[in-house]
């Protein structure tokens, strides 16, 4: 993955029609423009307000230098105020933007009385302090001073910041604390009639109340919520006739899956978790699992509005119900615009699928009937037990069994991943990198991760985060490569 100087994002396509040079993607008897939206059936809530991007704090000649603050305030989520444990007093906090090669100063400050930290989800930093360590426990009142330092072929991308608090992420980050993360340099990848388009950050977030908060503790994963974009219900997103916008999809909430629906568009995505795809390819609906992120394109179609939406979502037996629900209205209105071709080649990167494997290993996720518990190769977690010990600058294939009667969403810090098959069916590798993915009820991934850069301990575990906090987490060491002692 790090063999390009500066990876793209990814896209998702709201189209009416495909263009040309993408003909193997158009619908047969589909006419390019003649598609509109579905009409709306059945009561639907009223839009809310446009839609708003979260403030921005920018990097500057290679540095951002950054505050946040954790503290619990009366703000605005959703259309309510309630209670919420906010970064700097808001329920939808500042997007970091930096580009490869900065570095990120970031002083986090705790005003909340539980202990904290920060995870920045997605980026190829170092696991060691002053860096992504997610072993850091920041106290009521104290301060904790981080610095990451990107390489300068990091991907460019969505990714995000969360606590990640052992026995206590899930709450706090279904409590308020996530934000947005933007590596820059997606539009040199695009051609020149897409440079300088419209951009919007569209954040999955959601909220169970209790009284006049936000609920926390206990966090049933199934009950009702309230789902927001950038912290705002329902809001409307303005598009021109045949206007292509970027999209930043992430799902940054603790618990709930996403699965996204536009009626009467199709889904073209680009890239996956920050990370380009080689080649782009379409889907009518994109599941987005708890920590995932698509960038996307959107073009507008006819005049007309429509919603994108999320469709029931099933995570299986022993999982949870997911009821479909409005996100976000689309309007296309206004003066149109020349449709512009869109890329179908985005950027090349590694492929793993010939490279030499050092170590193979089995990674099995169960839990108790009860829910309550969850388990890594019949584990709990242990912030203090090594589980896995990769060595530096090595390929390693994992395989990722699920032997529960549910979905689970695994991800890996530091480094990301290659999936190379799905209960057994080969995945494309042009559009095979993640850091976070779905193991299927009962069924098994395969990955292969190539460790770069960086030693030092770190995490894998269910984004599932009230999984995580019960116990499906373990530890991986990346190390360095032993070296043979002077006179062998």
């Amino acid at each position: 993955m790090r063999s390009s100087p500066a990876l793209p994002v990814a896209g998702l396509l709201l189209a009416t029609g495909w263009l040309a040079g993408c003909g193997d993607l158009t619908p047969a008897g589909d006419p390019i423009g003649t598609r509109q939206p579905a009409p709306e059936a059945g009561h639907r809530p009223a839009a809310g307000p446009r839609l708003q991007d979260p403030p921005e704090l920018v990097s500057h000649d290679g540095l951002l230098k950054a505050a946040i603050v954790v503290e619990r305030r009366k703000v605005q989520v959703g259309d309510r105020h309630l209670y919420a444990t906010t970064y700097n007093g808001a329920y939808m906090p500042p997007t970091l933007r930096v580009r490869p090669g900065d570095r990120i100063d970031l002083t986090m400050t705790n005003r909340v009385a539980d202990d904290t930290n920060v995870h920045t989800h997605g980026l190829h930093v170092s696991p060691r302090s002053p860096s992504d360590d997610v072993f850091v426990a920041l106290k009521h009142n104290q301060s904790y001073h981080y610095s990451y330092r990107l390489p300068f072929n990091h991907p460019t991308g969505t990714f995000w910041y969360h606590s990640h608090a052992d026995m206590m992420s899930a709450q706090q980050v279904a409590g308020g604390e996530s934000g947005l993360i933007i590596v820059e340099g997606l539009q040199q990848h695009l051609p020149p009639s897409l440079r300088g388009i419209t951009e919007h950050t569209v954040a999955f977030k959601d909220f169970q109340v209790e009284g006049d908060s936000i609920k926390t503790h206990p966090l049933k994963i199934g009950a009702p919520t309230n789902r927001t974009v950038n912290g705002r219900q329902n809001p409307v997103i303005d598009i021109r006739p045949g206007e292509t916008q970027l999209w930043r999809l992430a799902n940054i909430g603790a618990n709930i899956y996403y699965k996204l629906h536009l009626p009467g568009f199709r889904f073209r995505v680009i890239a996956q978790d920050g990370i380009p795809v080689r080649k782009a390819y379409d889907r009518d609906t994109l599941v987005v699992a708890a920590g995932a992120r698509f960038d996307v394109l959107v073009q507008g179609g006819r005049p007309g509005t429509t919603r994108l939406e999320t469709l029931e979502y099933d995570t299986g037996p022993a999982g949870n119900k997911f009821p479909r629900a409005d996100l976000a209205t689309v309007v296309t209105g206004g003066t149109p615009v020349r449709r512009a071709a869109l890329p179908t080649g985005i950027a090349p990167h590694e492929d793993l699928s010939n490279a030499r494997i050092a170590a193979r290993r089995t990674v099995v996720l169960t839990e108790n009937k009860a829910g309550t518990k969850f388990y890594i190769n019949g584990r709990l977690y242990d912030p203090h037990r090594i589980d896995f010990t990769g060595t530096l600058d090595t390929v390693e294939e994992w395989t990722i069994r699920n032997d529960s009667d549910e979905i689970h969403s695994f991800h890996i810090h530091t480094n990301d991943f290659q999936l190379m098959s799905i209960d057994g069916k080969p995945q494309d590798p042009a559009h095979g990198w993640y850091d976070t993915i779905d193991v299927p009820v009962r069924g098994k991934a395969v990955i292969r991760v190539h460790y770069t850069d960086f030693t030092g301990k770190t995490v894998v575990h269910c984004h599932i985060l009230n999984h995580e906090d019960m116990g499906m987490m373990a530890v991986l060491d990346i190390v360095a490569p032993r070296r043979d002692s002077p006179g062998k």
